[in-house]
């Protein structure tokens, strides 16, 4: 992985909305629909990539991210269409990472093979957990074996995959953890997300735990859980990079790496976000969530975004130190225009604690300042 300033690529992500069911802990923007117009839906895409286009002439993209939702569920043919329009509009990078997230219900042998003949180089499962009565309790659709079956199959279709996992599920021991990662281990070739579970309002699971349907492990336990992720996936050659996500060196997700080193990216569909550098000022852009608007804003104004905000220096700063101090490599200081972005006094400070380090050219956080990054922020902002 390269730790160059200046790398963070020009990324493209594409929202797809849709999914079969609502899991309880999702607050992503996912909706189910009885119906979906796949023609009209592809229209509504390439539309907006154009309007997109139109602002970043030039551009080379190192990645494209189908997100959703589950993208899956797309008409490969679709995916086809908007890789071939972004080749169109921008230089694609040779080589550029494609990736396409997919759950294990939504997979089969045909639609991966069309994937791949579409373009995509690498896809991102949504397995969650090795263990069917959790999965039930996630909400999920799929049992540990289809989990399993899709893995195998994204392995012998795709160049890369990755797949994710949930931790600090009700009743979850260290031990039965370590196995389960174990058993992961097994097929986790180069990349795996695990993610702590959380409760986000919103979601079907925040009044149930509000009533005490279920409990989560406490802030012990949790922290015992994170600590053996670390143990285990570093063991088995697959250190953490960023917060959530472990890799085999030069396997980590490109597409990721761009929002993390605060790089460009465009965001098309339903609610997605972009971050674009326009005669040298950063601007936010956002979709509007809700599908059937958005894609009747497309068709009347060429894209369903809200007006584009633009983002002051001082706000720059703390996205770009948000986001890098969530990777092992941690932020160089020019990315963040230098030691006066951050507060002196704290900064000594959580060197001194034992939470950031500092090698003249970037600050990074350890893995003790990692756990505790909202506290860090909150200290190291003037």
């Amino acid at each position: 992985m390269s730790n160059k300033a200046g790398d963070a690529g020009f990324a493209i992500y594409v929202h797809w909305p849709f999914c079969r069911s609502k899991c309880p802990y999702c607050d992503f923007n996912s909706h189910v629909r009885a119906n979906i117009d796949q023609e009209r839906w592809r229209r509504g895409l390439l539309r907006e990539l154009d309007y997109y286009a139109a602002s970043t002439p030039g551009r080379t993209v190192t990645s494209v991210f189908f997100g959703g939702g589950t993208p899956s569920l797309m008409e490969p043919e679709t995916a086809a269409a908007v890789i071939d329009r972004i080749a169109a509009r921008w230089t694609l990078a040779e080589g550029a990472e494609i990736t396409l997230e997919a759950n294990p219900t939504s997979v089969e042998a045909g639609r991966f093979r069309n994937f791949r003949a579409a373009g995509v180089n690498r896809v991102s499962l949504g397995i969650q957990a090795l263990n069917d009565s959790d999965l039930r309790f996630l909400g999920r659709q799929h049992d540990s074996d289809e989990a399993l079956a899709a893995v195998r199959l994204a392995a012998s279709t795709f160049p890369r995959f990755s797949f994710d996992l949930i931790y600090a599920r009700p009743g979850q021991t260290v031990a039965a953890w370590r196995a389960e990662m174990a058993r992961a281990l097994a097929f986790a070739v180069g990349h795996l997300s695990v993610y702590q579970l959380t409760i986000e309002e919103g979601t079907a699971f925040h009044p149930a735990h509000a009533r005490g349907d279920f409990t989560l492990p406490d802030e012990d336990l949790a922290g015992a859980l994170y600590d053996v992720t670390q143990e285990v996936l570093a063991d088995a050659g697959l250190p953490a990079y960023e917060v959530s996500n472990h890799a085999r060196p030069g396997e980590e997700s490109r597409h990721n790496l761009t929002y993390w080193r605060y790089g460009d990216y465009v965001g098309i569909g339903p609610g997605a976000h972009g971050r674009l550098t326009l005669d040298g000022e950063k601007w936010a852009t956002r979709g509007h969530r809700a599908p059937e608007v958005w894609l009747d804003r497309v068709e009347r104004d060429g894209h369903g975004g809200h007006a584009p905000d633009s983002i002051p220096p001082d706000a720059r700063t703390t996205e770009a130190l948000m986001m890098g101090l969530r990777l092992t490599e941690g932020v160089p200081w020019a990315r963040l225009g230098g030691r006066s972005a951050v507060d002196a006094a704290a900064l000594a400070r959580l060197i001194s604690g034992g939470f950031l380090t500092d090698d003249g050219e970037r600050v990074t956080a350890t893995p003790e300042g990692r756990v505790r990054l909202n506290a860090v922020l909150a200290s190291l902002l003037p």
